[in-house]
């Protein structure tokens, strides 16, 4: 049986144990509260993860590009729901095509899905995105919801399904008490809409929404129907900094390739071969090891990092696993994750079918 020490590096891991167990407690946890799961395929962008979701009890797969979608209907994912706004008629097209729930924040988007869905013979599903505080995307008001809702309930090849309140600052806002404010902030907003909505007889039967940062706080607010929570599966830095206890099932593995520096400002270091393109750089920090306690990461070039080293200096050769500052970024930058359960390789698992294994 292959072994971690024969996989090249730097190397996309997944621990089978950790995101078996982190798999089985939000699907369990979701299914207690009464709510769906719709995870965001965003985060691992990997069929083999959105099957494995699937069995476990999913309602479906959230995703963020055409190109994601196409990926998850090529492979019978059922229950595609594309999260962002799309203004070109020619994606539209190839959107219709999978099958997918849309959601959309103008009337002329409700236009040209109708258009796309009229040629092909379908009808779309779709939602109201909402802006409920980020100014990213979403309508700006109650009444553009019920502008925007009109007008997909009057177009013959589309059918009303709700309302997706998406809160990105809820994610990461700080401390629990923060991210409880704003996510709830964020539903209320939602909840108001919604009612103008039922009261005007439109469709509002999936309030969607929600995230790993405020998965335990979103379960527990009723007006949310269902739960696009993507990282939990991987987690990162940045979740484990805010205290989001699922287990760190991805690293990512580099080798020792110089360890020549007996010291530097900082005392003793060893070259890896994991730089820029090893890990995302968004988040201000770079990874850590997680068997070298005390160490610390330093940005080494395209292709290299520095590891700062308090005690026993790993040997040329060594492989040493890190934690990504930020999973979902980091992943898009491999072709394949490997699969291991202890030292033993179990699988290798295609990131958007970019890899043959």
């Amino acid at each position: 049986m292959p072994t971690k020490s024969e996989i090249p590096t730097p190397a996309l891991l997944v621990d089978l144990d950790a995101f078996e167990a982190n798999l089985t407690r939000m699907a369990e946890k979701v299914k207690q509260s009464g709510k769906k799961l719709r995870p965001h395929a965003k985060a691992h962008k990997c069929v083999e993860v959105a099957k494995r979701q699937i069995a476990a009890g999913a309602a479906g797969i959230c995703v963020a590009t055409v190109d994601e979608a196409e990926l998850m209907s090529r492979a019978g994912i059922e229950g595609v729901l594309l999260t962002s706004p799309v203004a070109d008629p020619v994606k539209m097209r190839r959107i219709v095509g999978t099958g997918a729930m849309v959601v959309v924040d103008h009337a002329q988007q409700v236009a040209w899905y109708q258009e796309a869905a009229a040629q092909s013979g379908r009808v779309v599903d779709v939602l109201v995105d909402l802006d409920v505080g980020d100014h990213r995307t979403g309508v700006a008001s109650a009444e553009q919801a019920l502008e925007v809702a009109q007008a997909v309930e009057r177009a013959g090849h589309l059918r009303l399904r709700g309302l997706q309140a998406y809160s990105v600052r809820g994610s990461h806002a700080g401390d629990f008490a923060e991210r409880t404010r704003v996510s709830q902030a964020a539903l209320d907003l939602a909840a108001n809409v919604r009612d103008r909505m039922a009261r005007a007889g439109l469709s509002t039967e999936i309030l969607t929404g929600g995230s790993t940062g405020t998965w335990d706080i979103d379960l527990g607010i009723p007006e949310l129907t269902e739960l696009q929570a993507g990282s939990y599966v991987y987690m990162d830095l940045a979740y484990r900094r805010l205290g989001v206890d699922f287990a760190p099932a991805m690293t990512v593995m580099a080798t020792v390739i110089s360890a020549n520096h007996a010291s530097s400002a900082t005392g003793a270091f060893v070259t890896v071969d994991a730089g820029f393109k090893a890990f995302s750089t968004d988040r201000g920090y770079g990874p850590e090891a997680v068997a070298l306690a005390g160490s610390s990461y330093r940005w080494g070039g395209d292709e290299f990092g520095y590891v700062d080293v308090g005690g026993s200096r790993p040997s040329l050769g060594d492989r040493i696993e890190f934690l990504a500052p930020h999973c979902d970024p980091t992943v898009n930058l491999y072709d394949r994750i490997w699969v291991t359960s202890g030292d033993r390789l179990e699988a290798a698992w295609p990131v958007m079918a970019r890899s043959a294994i």
